[in-house]
């Protein structure tokens, strides 16, 4: 964490659609004992309940879910444009499968809460969950913007976190 300096959520500068859209990111949790990652594409940051939260939206059948679902703390990293092949690793394998870190060769680091990022990182936000809601059939107002990225009972969970921490290199 030596490289990283603690910053205030408003002074992120980067764009949120490019780095979640464009860039891509990791979503990670667990502790020191255990934890799993993966790429995130989908989400967004923003202000709700007068906090500054992030939300992501992930499958049940992922690995990183049973590790989101029981800790309290998540952690949203986006790396240089040099680890795409890194990111695109961790979202195409499984952790259940492949030892991602062994894989991609990213270094873990940990906050003092014990929250899980990568050292690579040029961004972090460390965030708490707030809220999670499965999204379904029914809330769907337009099909044919949302129906194609569903095929089967494969709807993602929303994660809202508050974003308690922002480390920067």
């Amino acid at each position: 964490m030596d490289r990283f300096k603690k910053i205030s959520p408003r002074e992120i500068a980067e764009n949120p659609f490019s780095l979640i859209g464009d860039d891509w990111g990791l979503v990670t949790a667990g502790g020191r004992d255990s934890f799993n990652t993966m790429t995130v594409s989908w989400g967004g940051v923003g202000i709700l309940w007068g906090k500054p939260v992030v939300y992501a939206f992930i499958r049940p059948q992922r690995y990183t879910y049973g590790f989101l679902e029981r800790e309290e703390r998540f952690s949203l990293s986006f790396y240089p444009e040099e680890y795409r092949k890194a990111l695109a690793l961790c979202g195409s394998k499984s952790g259940r499968d492949v030892d991602k870190v062994a894989a991609t060769g990213l270094i873990p680091a940990f906050t003092e809460d014990n929250v899980p990022y990568f050292e690579q990182a040029k961004l972090v936000l460390i965030c708490k969950k707030l809220y999670a809601q499965d999204l379904n059939e029914q809330s769907v107002i337009d099909s044919e913007a949302v129906l194609p990225n569903y095929k089967g009972d494969d709807w993602h969970r929303m994660y809202v976190g508050e974003i308690t921490s922002v480390l920067r290199v």
